[in-house]
């Protein structure tokens, strides 16, 4: 192993003297600058979107369009984390499990929401993208306590 580490560093010494120092730092700096200007293009691709709805979190797949600039900060930073208040979607509620002293109420319900609604609710909140469409999204099974 040592001789190998050997190897490497005296190949760097030898490449070293071979390529200016001066020459590295520009050609990073113009892939950087190439890199950059490519963002102002529009591109489409697919983020997953940590949505909260009635405490419960699960990822919908979305297919985005943008810029890349915004795309890339939806990307890197976490902002892909919404929270939905359950009576802005549309959803069709099943009992699962009624309550066995009172008919009407349910001990546990099942949701499922309408994909139209929660496409509509989280291009609200990503304003500066064109959400495209959005993938399956889960049942959500509520336990509900009774007051």
């Amino acid at each position: 192993m040592k001789k190998f580490i050997h190897y490497i560093s005296v190949g760097l010494h030898q490449l070293r003297s071979y390529i200016s120092p001066v020459f590295v730092m520009l050609l990073f700096a113009s892939f950087t600058l190439w890199y950059v200007a490519k963002l102002n293009y529009t591109y489409t691709t697919s983020i997953d979107v940590r949505v909260r709805i009635e405490g419960k979190s699960f990822d919908v797949p979305c297919v985005v369009e943008g810029k890349g600039t915004t795309l890339f900060g939806y990307v890197v930073s976490f902002t892909r984390r919404l929270s939905i208040p359950l009576d802005e979607l549309e959803y069709t509620d099943v009992c699962e499990e009624p309550d066995n002293v009172d008919a009407k109420h349910c001990r546990v319900r099942r949701l499922t929401i309408n994909p139209t609604s929660l496409r509509d609710a989280i291009a609200v909140r990503l304003s500066d993208i064109n959400l495209r469409s959005i993938g399956t999204i889960p049942e959500m099974v509520i336990n509900v306590d009774k007051e």
